[in-house]
């Protein structure tokens, strides 16, 4: 009969996660899920970025008999989760093309020595025939699947190799298995637990709810600047993530941040992969640096100190949308979800959608993904309402946390409007773009309307009680609410939907918001607000600053990221209750005993340096 735990090992599972973690309690669902895999059960874990989904896993592989396999779908993430469970103490190590040949042996002979309670592998590496004999030679602990929206084609990080997972793990009946992700919604659930052969899985569902994270959405007029001033006011030289969509548009707004004194660097799947690869190490290892991405970058990075995560285009979903912007605040102070998006953003994700190949089922579930996003954007209730109840989670009160809460989003009637709008896309055959459209509407005898003879037509000058931003506002949000569609035979034009007729026919109403003026704000924060909140004084702002610049120093020594060593909310905390021997330090969260026996006595002695 096989053991559920190791012949040796007796401890709780509340003991290892404050022997090697330096926590006291456990958070919503781990204790159970982690129960329920010591008992040699399946697990589905949705869990929101941040919060704890890797102990679920990591604490039953020190546990258990044997090596816990972990599945994970980038280099970058094993990478620094091994670095990281190492300075914890624990014995982890992962298997991929960055090491030698010499290398990965050493790490086998490890594994088959009973070293290592923790593997790391790809879902390339696990499907070899080389690694599946491997296994046979140790006990495996548990399969845990890391990111496995992956498995879902419904999902944003679609892997076809995880939907290969099964033909190793239905080898080994008796070992349980842990399904794990930040973002899926209930077709991605149903499945990943298809996929991943999960039928008798029990699952454990967070709230989705970040509520570290304030959610603003702007639209587009001048992005770089608007961008350079939300980082200027609100996180000046503090880590950050910028998206775009494209690999030039990425190395265009990290070039223009440079020249404004931004430490700023691009990312993308183009870059040399040295380069790629050191600037992912800068960016882990700088507490200031600026990473401007496409999506190619984020999945592996567990940088807990990310101020804030910019969107200057559209993501491609609700669910890309909420994992990257839960890049931002992992550590769980307070960061910022910032988005900006134009009419343009909605016509290229329109036409993108068009092109898109695939079923006809798929191409419906990919329609009400890119709706719900759009509506998300033009949103008129809170954001975090709106975000929250797309993973059919109900937030029972208005946040007061995000851009439309702090700022109230006033509505209109627009239907007449929409009825114009409708109307002259109808009437210029359905051909053409909103700046010509709006010319029409206002009465601007433009070059191109005198020689197209738009001037006679019935819309021409009907829409004067408008300015041309409230047409191109009217517009965005028609087309974002499905009631206009993007032409596929010109550049950018617009033809009318099923939709369009019950409102052209005073059949149905539409409501549209008008678009708040952009706040100015000039006063320039050079420290990060959440500092001076926490911290109440000047002698706790001082401590911080002295235990900051000797991890800085210690990470620098070690070519280590300096969250590794202590993150930002354990400094704090340490700042604050100013401990003064080993017993009172190992109080502190995230001081496990390793932690404590490598770095107490320096960071003990700052603190003694305060009151000689």
């Amino acid at each position: 009969m096989k053991k559920t735990r190791s012949a040796q090992n007796t401890r709780s599972p509340l003991q290892i996660l404050n022997q090697y973690f330096g926590y006291a309690t456990f958070r919503e669902h781990q204790n159970d899920v982690i129960q329920t895999v010591l008992d040699g059960g399946d697990a589905f874990v949705l869990m929101p970025t941040g919060s704890g989904k890797s102990l679920c896993y990591q604490i039953p592989a020190i546990l258990r008999e044997g090596v816990g396999v972990i599945v994970s779908p980038l280099i970058a993430l094993m990478q620094d989760q091994v670095q990281a469970l190492k300075q914890n103490g624990v014995r982890a190590a992962f298997l991929n093309s960055s090491l030698s040949f010499e290398e990965n042996r050493a790490v086998e002979a490890r594994v088959v020595a009973g070293r290592i309670d923790l593997l790391y592998v790809a879902p390339e590496r696990l499907l070899t025939e080389s690694f599946q004999r491997f296994l046979a030679q140790f006990t495996v602990a548990l399969f845990a699947i890391d990111e496995a929206h992956c498995v879902s084609q419904w999902g944003h990080d679609f892997r076809p190799e995880y939907l290969k997972i099964t033909h190793v793990t239905d080898r080994f009946a008796d070992v349980p298995r842990l399904a794990l992700t930040a973002t899926a919604d209930q077709t991605t659930r149903v499945d990943i637990l298809e996929k991943l052969d999960l039928p008798r899985a029990r699952h454990f569902i967070s709230s989705f709810d970040r509520p570290n994270l304030r959610y603003c959405v702007q639209i587009k007029n001048n992005g770089p600047k608007q961008l350079y001033a939300f980082m200027q006011t609100e996180h000046s030289q503090a880590s950050g993530i910028v998206y775009t969509r494209t690999r030039k548009r990425c190395e265009q707004i990290a070039q223009w941040l440079q020249t404004q004194g931004v430490n700023a660097l691009p990312y993308h799947a183009g870059l040399d992969p040295q380069i790629r690869t050191a600037h992912q190490r800068r960016f882990l290892l700088e507490e200031d640096l600026v990473m401007v991405a496409t999506i190619a970058f984020g999945m592996g990075i567990d940088k807990p100190d990310v101020r804030f995560v910019a969107h200057l285009d559209l993501p491609a979903s609700m669910e890309a949308y909420y994992q990257e912007t839960g890049r931002a605040g992992r550590d769980g102070l307070p960061a910022d979800a910032w988005m900006v998006y134009s009419l343009g953003d909605v016509v290229a994700m329109r036409k993108l959608l068009d092109k898109s190949e695939g079923s006809d089922a798929f191409k419906r579930i990919q329609q009400r993904k890119l709706e719900a996003l759009l509506g998300y954007c033009e949103t008129a209730v809170c954001r975090r309402q709106t975000l929250l109840a797309y993973f059919d989670e109900t937030y029972p009160q208005p946040c007061g946390n995000c851009d439309v809460c702090r700022h109230q989003v006033e509505t209109w009637d627009g239907t007449v409007a929409a009825q114009k709008a409708l109307s002259c896309v109808y009437r210029t055959g359905q051909r053409f773009g909103a700046v010509h459209l709006t010319d029409i509407l206002v009465g601007n005898p433009s070059k191109r309307v005198l020689n197209l003879r738009h001037d006679r037509l019935k819309t021409f000058g009907v829409g004067e009680e408008l300015s041309k931003t409230e047409w191109y506002s009217v517009f965005r949000q028609l087309l974002a609410g499905g009631l206009l569609s993007v032409n596929m035979t010109a550049i950018s034009g617009f033809r009318l939907t099923p939709r369009s007729w019950p409102v052209l026919k005073g059949e149905h109403d539409v409501q549209l918001r008008k678009d708040p003026r952009p706040i100015k704000k000039t006063k320039t924060v050079k420290q990060s607000p959440t500092l001076v909140i926490e911290l109440q004084d000047a002698g706790d702002r001082q401590r911080f600053e002295k235990l900051r610049a000797l991890r800085l120093q210690l990470a620098h020594d070690l070519g280590l990221p300096p969250y590794v060593i202590f993150h930002d909310k354990t400094l704090k905390e340490i700042a604050v209750k100013r401990p003064t021997n080993r017993e009172q330090l190992l109080q502190i969260n995230g001081v496990g005993e390793k932690k404590a026996e490598k770095y107490g006595e320096r960071f003990l002695a700052v603190l003694a340096d305060f009151q000689d």
